[in-house]
């Protein structure tokens, strides 16, 4: 068996007539040869590769347009049905290829695009009606031919290099790269670069070329200059097609050159000589200000510009320190000068930029000036020589003693001045001072133990004024070292102490001394019971422990719990030494095998007796006794309160905390009535045998609405009832019945009000018109 495939238009589609599709050129392929096997199996083999088909891209239609015809040589005997399977017939992106499975004829169905998709892989198959194989699936390759559809795509819009100012001929600056998406292996994608125009002209139109293969932009001429141009504009070109301009696609892009500085200019002061002043002992200050000018890129290395002294400044006085913004330098001083020393310099300086000047520069790295700087005169203030002054005294100095004589000196040697002298700080208030000549006197003794004292010194602060214009003042300082002698007597520490009764139970107890002396008045420190009273040194012992500390314990095995009163002698070491006799108050008590003190120990020992702890224990039972009465009793009222409630709710019960004001009463009269009205009734028999009228708001009703007699008016009632409460009150009136013998509400008259005349109310205006025809006209009604 074989295939038979027909090719339209020599193998590519598109080709020069319509006649291809109608009668494509038959392509017959070679036979397969049929080998037996032992077996009776029929091994077949392909003699030939089915070339690759190749499709324009971009074709204009009509479509489907018929690319090749497939055939079986078995389609003479059988009917055979074709098909194609793969990516572009069956498989994304589908139906791009069909075939017809009569007549084998295979087609494209719409335009190409090799940048989308550049090859296919599909596989013919022939089957019988019934769908058994006939023939094995053979491949076809199709290859999509490449048009030059595509521009060249620079990968930005801008491109910015930079090259040094001065750079020779052929310096690489930068690289623009264009894409094109043709087939590059073709004319197609070949992509070439030119230069269109650059801008500014300076010095010449052309500084710089490009590689026409990779984009690759160099210099081509002298003459760089960053203070004349800084940057370049350049345009360029992309073309493929090799660069035909006649046939080739073209885009551009634009390169921006920005040329770097370097340090080809040296910094130039402004003037070769600069003049300033400056107070004599004033520091910080700026006496001068130097002015410079630089080409080169402002704010870098090569503009920065480096201030140095180089002569007429031996005591280092001042320093010249650039200013950032304006590259200025500010001559300043940082070492107070004196007028009398020096009243004028004369500093000379030199000027260059922090980086070295580029080689090949013809001018100086550096500019000099000078600076003439004079010194004005001023008042200075009285100086102490000697300041702090120290001097050294033992302590207890007496009152009027010179201790010496502090006195300052003026600076200005040139004018004669008066000095002034006083206190400013004395904390003690121990000194004077001579106005005059600055002689020091004492006013008290001086004692190193007091607590002005700061390490054994004693400060206090002088004011020296001279009679300039404006006066000036100096301040001078006097520290006073006190030597310490043995003048306090040492004092035994602690003053308590606690001692088991038992001399074989408890600790014996650590004493030392404090003493306000220093070294080597005061410890070691010796400790002795004195000879009076006996019983001191029958009942306890003293033993040493080191130069500071001793131990006190009890002589005798037993001693009566009690408070004791232990006198000790302390003497320190001071030559000669000082003694005191100190009392220690000691307290002998019970202790436990531990050596601690009982609590019936300690309450013995606190003075307390039998008799008083008992008194102690019945004035707490006594206590505790009163206070379980009063809880009972105050129970027992509130159980009370809740058997005989008021008819109104406590929070709501008014009688003895709320007054209402802005209501006319009966004058004095309201003040004076009967509380016990309000009470609650502890019966109601008078309330039963109570006559027809007023109830109370605090009476509970006890009688049924049924057993209400017939009552007159309300009013006459409350009018006539000797006990009601004052006209003010709130009055509350029971329910009368179903029947009233009142027709009206008019017939409610008060017998102490007499006639009234209601005519006024017609002179009222429209809103009581009302009222006045009801009540105008006299009692017809």
């Amino acid at each position: 068996m074989a295939y038979d495939m027909q090719f339209a238009g020599d193998g590519v589609y598109g080709g020069s007539s319509h006649n291809h599709y109608q009668n494509p050129r038959l392509i017959t392929f070679p036979r397969q040869h049929q080998r037996g096997s032992s077996n009776g199996l029929r091994r077949q083999k392909r003699d030939w590769v089915i070339p690759p088909i190749n499709v324009p891209e971009n074709s204009r239609g009509p479509f489907p347009q018929v690319l090749v015809r497939i055939r079986s040589d078995q389609d003479k005997e059988i009917e055979i049905r074709y098909s194609i399977t793969g990516a572009g017939a069956d498989q994304p992106p589908n139906d791009v290829y069909i075939i017809d499975p009569v007549t084998g004829k295979m087609s494209v169905t719409k335009p190409l695009d090799r940048e989308e998709r550049a090859s296919y892989h599909l596989r013919a198959h022939a089957v019988d009606i019934n769908g058994n194989q006939m023939e094995p699936p053979i491949d076809l390759y199709i290859y999509v031919i490449d048009m030059n559809d595509n521009r060249p795509e620079f990968k930005n819009q801008v491109y910015n290099g930079s090259v040094a100012e001065g750079s020779k001929p052929g310096t690489s600056v930068m690289q623009v790269t264009a894409f094109d998406a043709d087939d590059s292996t073709t004319a197609n994608g070949l992509v070439h670069y030119r230069i269109l125009s650059q801008t500014p002209h300076i010095p010449i139109p052309n500084m710089f070329t490009i590689n026409g293969a990779t984009g690759e932009i160099s210099t081509i001429a002298t003459g760089i200059d960053r203070e004349k141009v800084s940057q370049y504009t350049i345009i360029v070109q992309a073309t493929d097609m090799e660069g035909s301009l006649n046939f080739g696609l073209s885009n551009t892009a634009t390169a921006l050159i920005s040329i770097t500085d370097i340090n080809d200019n040296p910094p130039e002061l402004d003037s070769k000589t600069f003049l300033g002043e400056v107070p004599e002992n004033a520091v910080g200050v700026v006496v001068a200000n130097l002015t410079v000018r630089d080409k080169d890129q402002p704010h870098t290395p090569n503009w920065n510009a480096v201030y140095r002294i180089t002569g007429g400044d031996s005591m280092g006085h001042f320093a010249i320190r650039t200013d950032e913004i304006t590259n200025d330098g500010k001559v300043i001083v940082v070492k107070p000068v004196d007028y009398e020393r020096n009243d004028a310099f004369t500093l000379m300086v030199v000027v260059s930029n922090q980086a070295h000047l580029a080689s090949g520069i013809p001018s100086s790295p550096s500019s000099s000036a000078a600076v003439s700087i004079k010194v004005l005169d001023v008042n200075e203030a009285p100086v102490f020589p000697s300041n702090p002054k120290i001097i050294r005294f033992e302590e207890g100095v007496p009152a009027d003693t010179t201790l010496a004589t502090f006195a300052a000196l003026d600076p200005d040697r040139f004018i004669q001045q008066t000095i002034r002298y006083s206190k400013l700080s004395d904390p003690a208030n121990w000194l004077k001072i001579n106005r005059t000549n600055g002689r020091i006197t004492t006013t008290a003794v001086l004692d190193r133990e007091s607590p002005y004292m700061k390490k054994n010194v004693y400060e206090a602060t002088f004011l020296a004024v001279d009679n300039g214009s404006p006066p000036a003042t100096g301040t001078g300082t006097l520290q006073i070292y006190l030597i310490d002698v043995n003048d306090n007597v040492p004092v035994l520490v602690p003053q308590e102490a606690l001692v088991c009764e038992r001399s074989r139970h408890g600790y014996p107890v650590n004493i030392t001394a404090s003493d306000l002396d220093s070294e080597p008045n005061a410890g070691p420190y010796v400790f002795e019971l004195p000879s009076y009273p006996s019983s001191a040194r029958r009942n306890w012992t003293i033993s040493r422990l080191n130069g500071n500390y001793a131990q006190l314990k009890l002589r005798i095995p037993y001693l009566e719990a009690g408070m004791y009163r232990v006198p000790i002698l302390v003497s320190d070491s001071g030559n000669p030494p000082l003694s005191n006799t100190s009392v220690l108050k000691v307290k002998v008590c019970p202790c436990d095998e531990n050596g601690d003190c009982t609590v019936i120990g300690a309450v013995t020992v606190a003075g307390l007796g039998t008799g008083a702890i008992i008194t102690i224990l019945i004035c707490i039972i006594i206590l505790l006794s009163m206070v379980l009465f009063f809880v009972v009793w105050v129970k027992r009222r509130e159980k009370e309160r809740q058997t005989k409630p008021l008819l109104i709710d406590p929070e709501d019960d008014v009688r003895d905390n709320i007054l209402k004001y802005d209501e006319e009463g009966g004058g004095e009269e309201d003040q004076d009535y009967d509380l016990s009205q309000l009470q609650q009734p502890e019966s109601l028999d008078h309330i039963m045998s109570k006559p027809a009228g007023v109830r109370r708001v605090d009476e509970r009703p006890v009688i049924l609405e049924s057993q209400y007699p017939v009552r007159p008016t309300g009013l006459r009632a409350a009018d006539n009832d000797p006990t009601a409460p004052p006209y003010d009150s709130l009055l509350v009136f029971d329910y009368e019945g179903s029947g009233s013998t009142a027709g009206s509400v008019s017939s409610l008259d008060s017998s102490s009000s007499g006639e009234q005349d209601y005519d006024y109310l017609n002179d009222w205006g429209p809103r009581f018109k009302k009222l006045a025809d009801l009540y105008g006209g006299g009692g017809e009604d």
